[in-house]
Parts: structure tokens; C-alpha cells; sequence
């Protein structure tokens, strides 16, 4: 993987989450890819079962991040063979159910030959003063 590719795929990550296309998330992760959202957590594992995930969080879509309520910008940090770390942050605009917010995040992946992530796990962290 190279850093362009990198960023093609954080491209098409940021796009996945604005439309929450099957398709489009599906084409992200390999068949066997592990998702982990809190590093602390067991990953989801397959790439249905990270599709399902990502489409109806918990079993419920209402929960999905409403269209035009975000923003986000990712970048690599670092890319090493098969592996990156990327970094960015994710803004989430006011809104009646919460307030702003912005999210600081960091991003290790692992992809496969065909450039399809194998593993992904998340950091994050809100920026102090933000409330929600």
C-alpha cells in the first residue's frame, strides 16, 4: 500500500459512512476483516457483520449519523507495507438532539493484496469543552 492508496481508501470510507451503502461499505473490508470501534472490545468479525454494523447499528438505522450532520477529514500518518495509521477528526454540527462536537481520530489498519482492510480498529477522543 502506498500513501495515495491510503487516502483513496480513507476517501472512500468517509463516502461509505455519508451514503451507508452496502455495497460501498462492503467494498471497503475483505471477507474475513475485523472491525473493532472501541479497541477494547471484540471485533466484529466478517464483512456482513461489519456492513450489518455500520447499516443498522445495534439493530436500529434511526441511530445512523444523519446526513449533513457531520464532517470528517482523515489522512495517513504513516504507511509500511500493508499497514497504516491515519489520523483526522470528525466535526458533528448542533443539532435538537446534541450539541456540536468534535471528535480526534486515529485510525490502524491492516489491508490485504487487493487493498481491502483487514483489520480496523479505532481511537478517539472528544475535544475538551465539547458536551454531548
Amino acid at each position: 500500500m502506498t500513501h495515495d492508496d491510503v487516502q483513496a481508501w480513507l476517501d472512500r470510507y468517509v463516502a461509505a459512512w455519508e451514503t451507508y451503502d452496502p455495497d460501498a461499505i462492503g467494498l471497503l473490508f475483505n471477507e474475513d476483516a475485523e472491525y473493532r470501534y472501541h479497541p477494547w472490545e471484540e471485533p466484529i468479525r466478517g464483512r456482513a457483520a461489519i456492513v450489518s454494523s455500520w447499516v443498522a447499528p445495534e439493530g436500529d438505522a434511526s441511530s445512523r449519523d444523519a446526513p449533513g450532520s457531520w464532517t470528517a477529514t482523515y489522512r495517513p500518518y504513516a504507511v509500511v507495507g500493508d499497514r497504516a495509521v491515519a489520523t483526522g477528526q470528525s466535526d458533528y454540527v448542533a443539532t435538537g438532539q446534541a450539541p456540536a462536537r468534535t471528535y480526534h481520530n486515529c485510525f490502524v489498519l491492516e489491508f490485504d493484496s487487493d487493498g481491502r482492510c483487514r483489520s480496523f480498529s479505532e481511537y478517539f477522543m472528544k475535544e475538551p469543552g465539547a458536551t454531548g
